[in-house]
């Protein structure tokens, strides 16, 4: 068989750097011209996403033993799995009546970790493959800029500036924050947030969605150090913000602000863009990272607020 899929063409025909389409083409013809590691590989794809008996931990655990019988790399391997998965997953987007233009908007999270294994690895593959899990099982689904899911909060009671009270228990829509490269203009945001809305307003009985999203991107003390006026600012006031947490001594996210530089030490970390330039100097100064999570209520075109 021919491993490189209908799929797998469409998705590289927008915003795929030439260098990683061909890196992926490599990968499937490697496939091709080895028929062991085909045979072991297409194995793995079938029991995970055909038949489901592969959990996706024990696929990559299959995989992670794969690599190191034939000799190759096992981020490399993890991509195939996704990309080979792909005709079964579009099949099963069409089964429920998700439409194509939903399928690739999502299914661009694929560029987006493979952009990141290129950067941070050096490899055409994906080092969070367990990721993409949550679109096999339909469960996350991306709509224009930033992906969805359904999950249930935890916390303590949060009264929103609505009136509407948050409470342990409740469901709402969580966000993520794909590195897609589009800037968080506040028209790419609004626009996403109301394609999103229909998907999830029937969970809703009032037709008020409650979106959230915990991420270092909602770190509170962001507003001392980032210059007044970024899109990540007006990201952060889209939402009204229920807790956050320094993290002094682990900053988890660093490799998404710095990439290949992140085991630098501060004083060396590059400035070349405003983003890194603001964290570079808050890390040198000795200061503290975090995290935020806020929700914000929204009723299909605009904001709910007091």
């Amino acid at each position: 068989m021919k491993h490189w899929n209908a799929q797998i063409e469409q998705l590289t025909q927008n915003g795929y750097a030439p260098e990683v389409v061909q890196g992926i083409r490599d990968l499937e013809q490697m496939l091709d011209d080895d028929a062991a590691l085909a045979s072991v590989m297409d194995s793995i794809v079938y029991r995970y996403v055909v038949t489901e008996e592969l959990s996706m931990a024990d696929a990559l655990a299959e995989i992670k033993q794969a690599a190191k019988q034939f000799g190759k790399n096992e981020y490399s391997l993890d991509l195939l799995l996704i990309v080979n998965s792909l005709p079964r997953l579009y099949e099963k987007y069409q089964e429920n009546g998700i439409s194509d233009e939903i399928f690739y908007e999502s299914m661009d999270d694929i560029r987006c970790k493979v952009n990141e294994c290129v950067e941070n690895k050096g490899v055409v593959g994906t080092f969070v493959a367990d990721w993409f899990d949550r679109f096999f099982k339909l469960t996350c689904f991306g709509y224009g800029r930033f992906q969805y899911e359904v999950m249930t909060y935890e916390g303590e009671d949060f009264t929103l500036s609505c009136g509407k009270v948050f409470k342990a228990g409740d469901k709402y829509v969580n966000m993520h924050i794909p590195s897609r490269g589009i800037a968080l203009t506040d028209e790419v945001r609004l626009d996403s947030y109301r394609k999103a809305y229909p998907h999830f307003a029937p969970l809703f009985e009032d037709g008020i969605v409650i979106f959230g999203c915990s991420s270092w991107l909602l770190y509170p003390r962001h507003r001392e150090f980032l210059p007044a006026g970024m899109n990540l600012l007006k990201f952060m006031g889209d939402f009204e913000m229920v807790s956050g947490k320094e993290t002094p001594d682990d900053f988890h996210d660093r490799w998404r602000v710095f990439g290949r530089y992140t085991d630098l030490p501060d004083a060396q970390l590059p400035k070349d863009t405003t983003l890194r330039r603001a964290y570079a100097e808050w890390l040198q100064a000795g200061n503290p990272t975090g995290r935020g999570f806020g929700v914000f209520a929204f009723d299909g075109e605009n904001f709910v607020r007091s």
